[in-house]
């Protein structure tokens, strides 16, 4: 672990409140989870509900106790080789959880003894790590991704017993658009030294854009069925090489979640529960080779993430938060990157099989949907609630 790095921003306010937030979400998600849910592993790349809320409690004691206390880890079977990922494989772990009113019981007494260790502990507060609450905001943006994680377990589960019953009718604002924001190209200064900026966003840069347009909102579901109809799913130019052989291996023919019923209406299962397609919604549950073959498809491209950031900031981009949006470009390492505050958060991910996302979606807390925040999955990851958003050249 390094024990420096430049922290240039004072301690944005209320990151210990952030943190409590995310400690009422966790235990709120494991009461709303059945019985019957909590424990079971709905798809391989995904722990079940219930470790995940493990993990988070285990990952602050780590934390505190282990790396500042300079505390031995408890002498548990069920410590370390469970809650270290690297340790654990996903399919065993939902067997090795303790009772879910026990892991509850154990959950909320950490949480309140972790807040009192950040809040007072004088060593806790002289470390390094808690320089302007560093620390704290990095836990709460940790929960939040595995709270997100945790709504993809959940999109799974109900992928299995989609409703057989009438469909709910969703509402929303979104509106299909086919508005175009050009850019002149020029100098964009890409990064944040925010303290709540991960080691990858780190190191504020200026890039050179060349003269481009992005669409001003995410493509929507109608769109999306316009490719569907096209037979725009079957093998062709639009795809390239490695596309095609994943659309071939998968058989995958309609974005995660998309249905028909015997009377032919389209109906879109998600987190909450199966309801009709709606037509103006930004479209979810895409790949990055199903992204770039759409894209391909209508003429256009996926932005480098430097153009998105750009347009972000400028105000230009309506519909963002709703679903994560994939860029053109892998993830890779800003110029001067150092990893913080462990080698591993980011740098095992610079293999350039990695895609970058931005934006985050509706299942996102705000902590994960401020305009520099890479996100960054293989292309193949369906489940990681993304979407689409096109971009030419000029």
């Amino acid at each position: 672990m390094n024990a420096v790095h430049p922290l240039s921003n004072a301690s944005e306010p209320g990151l210990m409140e952030r943190l409590s937030v995310q400690h009422d979400r966790l235990n709120a998600a494991l009461l709303a989870t059945p019985e019957h849910e909590w424990r079971n592993q709905y798809h391989p790349d995904l722990s079940p509900m219930g470790w995940h809320y493990a993990h988070c409690h285990f990952i602050e004691a780590v934390w505190l106790h282990e790396r500042i206390l300079g505390e031995p880890p408890p002498a548990r079977r069920d410590w370390h080789d469970l809650y270290f990922p690297e340790q654990s494989p996903k399919w065993r772990r939902g067997g090795r959880l303790p009772p879910r009113h026990s892991l509850l019981e154990w959950g909320r007494a950490c949480q309140q003894h972790h807040l009192e260790l950040l809040r007072a502990h004088p060593e806790v507060r002289r470390h390094p790590l808690l320089e302007n609450d560093y620390l704290t905001g990095f836990l709460a943006q940790h929960h939040a991704m595995h709270l997100e994680s945790l709504e993809q377990v959940r999109w799974f589960a109900r992928l299995q017993h989609p409703e057989a019953g009438p469909v709910q009718t969703s509402e929303t604002a979104h509106r299909p658009c086919n508005d175009w924001i050009e850019c002149p190209g020029g100098e964009h200064i890409a990064g944040s030294d925010s303290i709540t900026a991960f080691d990858n966003e780190r190191g504020r840069h200026t890039v050179r854009l060349a003269p481009h347009a992005i669409r001003a909102h995410p493509v929507t579901n109608a769109e999306v069925a316009a490719f569907i109809e096209a037979d725009g799913y079957h093998p062709g130019p639009h795809w390239d090489e490695s596309g095609r052989a994943w659309l071939e291996q998968t058989g995958v023919t309609a974005p995660l979640g998309w249905g028909r019923r015997s009377d032919g209406t389209r109906v879109q299962t998600l987190p909450g529960g199966t309801q009709r397609l709606e037509p103006r919604a930004p479209a979810v549950g895409l790949s990055w080779f199903e992204a770039t073959a759409y894209a391909r498809w209508v003429g256009a491209r996926l932005p480098h993430e430097h153009e998105w950031e750009h347009a972000a900031q400028a105000g230009c981009l309506a519909g963002t938060g709703q679903v994560w949006e994939w860029c053109a470009n892998p993830f890779q390492p800003y110029p001067g990157f150092r990893p913080y505050p462990y080698d591993e958060y980011s740098l095992p991910w610079f293999d350039g099989k990695h895609y970058v996302l931005r934006g985050g979606s509706a299942w996102s807390d705000p902590l994960l949907t401020r305009t520099t925040l890479r996100n960054f999955f293989t292309p193949d990851k369906r489940h990681v609630f993304a979407g689409i958003r096109l971009a030419r050249d000029l």
